[in-house]
């Protein structure tokens, strides 16, 4: 079967990550920006001050975008460059940028795809309690509300939140990402309802304020695990896996977002591990936090890998001698066919894959090319299995690599080279990488010469 014929072959990007421009024209601050300004927090004392300086040189980015032949680019909305006080007054400068963004997106015949959060909460709103309060639903609801009436007359794919396993898990129970916070199980089930309450009211706003008919979902992360052989009984522990719910660690799984919001309650496992807490989410809840959507997005970069192995000296994803990116995740190009089956099997959806890639050794070499056959070759093996699952008639509309150029990986700094662009970022200099062009070419083919 293959890749349909409108197969959304992209390259993803967020805003805290690229855009730079961190106080021009009105925008207020993030959590980010105040994070990367605290001494101490990032490796180098980076800061998303400059980054790539998306914000200037757009068209420029949409050009490369273009000479890559991508069919689509997904891009984050930076809630305080368009409220700089989290609501209230519109930053007027703030919305152009991102119309502005979209109309040269259409122009190149790029497919915008927007994600309206990606982890840069305005610190105005933290200051008001963040996603501990539970206000922040109507919050978000008024900002979508805003973006969608600005950009919804030419984007039609949206997604509300992006990996709220990352910025919940990492925010309020590991403690490393802002807010830097170490809740109990208790105040991170709070959280989490105020989390989903918001994403029902986004998809609300969504469908109320758009003015082309929406494809709506969200982009959470994906870890799975891979059977250890196609034999029924692999197969179904695999999922279970997948599935499961951890009692301390719940907030960085996959049922615990994705259950309430496809199927309408939480894993099981919850309301026995937690009672009382549990108890508090109400019909009224569900009823708001199940909104119907249109595609299962998913950011999966790697799975559970099946070997035995000492569980003291090595995790889940790793065995003896396994191969690993620059950021140390292991290589295990079959999440790309257990992800979307698996998740597909879950919650009937059609699957967009908003994330997927690779932290390479990237330099520009004496030639003035940046020859990055890692990055080419692990494509090409991730890619072959996202086509077996196409091939067994799973709905996979589209692919997204992150990213769509170098860029700043959140506290661990611009060390880590994810993108299909090499930004020097001394001098802003853009390099379209080998890897770039083999891309163009699969993009062509639509898939067919893998």
């Amino acid at each position: 079967m293959g890749f349909g014929k409108d197969f959304l072959w992209g390259a993803a990007s967020a805003a805290y990550q690229v855009e730079g421009a961190w106080d021009q024209d009105g925008k207020g601050e993030s959590i980010w920006d105040a994070a990367s300004h605290r001494p101490g927090y990032m490796p180098h004392g980076e800061t998303g001050d400059v980054a790539c300086d998306h914000v200037n040189r757009m068209r420029e980015d949409v050009a490369l975008m273009r000479e890559i032949g991508l069919k689509s680019y997904r891009f984050s909305v930076s809630w305080s460059r368009v409220l700089p006080a989290g609501t209230g007054q519109v930053n007027e400068a703030g919305l152009r940028f991102y119309s502005d963004l979209v109309d040269e997106l259409k122009k190149a015949g790029i497919e915008p795809l927007v994600t309206l959060y990606h982890w840069d909460l305005p610190q105005a709103l933290m200051e008001r309690g963040g996603w501990e309060n539970p206000e922040i639903e109507h919050w978000f609801a008024e900002y979508t509300r805003m973006v969608v009436e600005r950009l919804g007359d030419r984007v039609r794919y949206w997604m509300t939140i992006n990996e709220p396993q990352m910025f919940v898990g990492l925010g309020y129970f590991v403690g490393a990402h802002p807010p830097c916070r170490n809740l109990s199980p208790e105040e991170q089930i709070a959280v989490s309802v105020n989390v989903l309450r918001a994403h029902g009211r986004a998809v609300q706003a969504i469908r109320e304020a758009a003015k082309l008919p929406p494809m709506i979902g969200l982009a959470p992360t994906g870890g799975v695990d891979i059977p250890k052989s196609m034999e029924t009984a692999d197969i179904e522990a695999a999922r279970r896996s997948t599935f499961g719910f951890d009692r301390f660690a719940f907030t960085m799984g996959n049922a615990w977002w994705s259950d309430p919001i496809f199927l309408g309650r939480f894993p099981e496992g919850a309301y026995e591990t937690y009672p009382d807490a549990m108890a508090k989410v109400t019909a009224e809840d569900m009823a708001l936090i199940s909104q119907p959507l249109d595609f299962y997005g998913v950011n999966v970069y790697n799975a559970a890998v099946p070997h035995d192995f000492p569980a003291d000296r090595y995790d889940p994803y790793s065995y003896q001698g396994s191969p690993k990116t620059m950021t140390g995740w292991v290589i295990t190009p079959e999440c790309l066919y257990w992800a979307p089956r698996f998740f597909h099997e879950r919650y009937g959806k059609p699957i967009l894959i908003t994330e997927n890639g690779i932290a390479a050794m990237d330099w520009v070499s004496l030639d003035g090319g940046v020859h990055d056959m890692q990055r080419q070759d692990f494509l090409h093996r991730y890619l072959l299995q996202l086509r077996r699952a196409a091939d067994e008639g799973i709905p996979v509309i589209g692919y997204t690599h992150w990213s769509v150029m170098d860029n700043l990986e959140w506290n661990s700094g611009y060390d880590k080279r994810f993108g299909l662009i090499f930004v020097d970022y001394r001098t802003q200099k853009r390099t379209v990488k080998d890897s770039a062009r083999w891309y163009r070419e699969v993009i062509d083919a639509n898939g067919e010469d893998l």
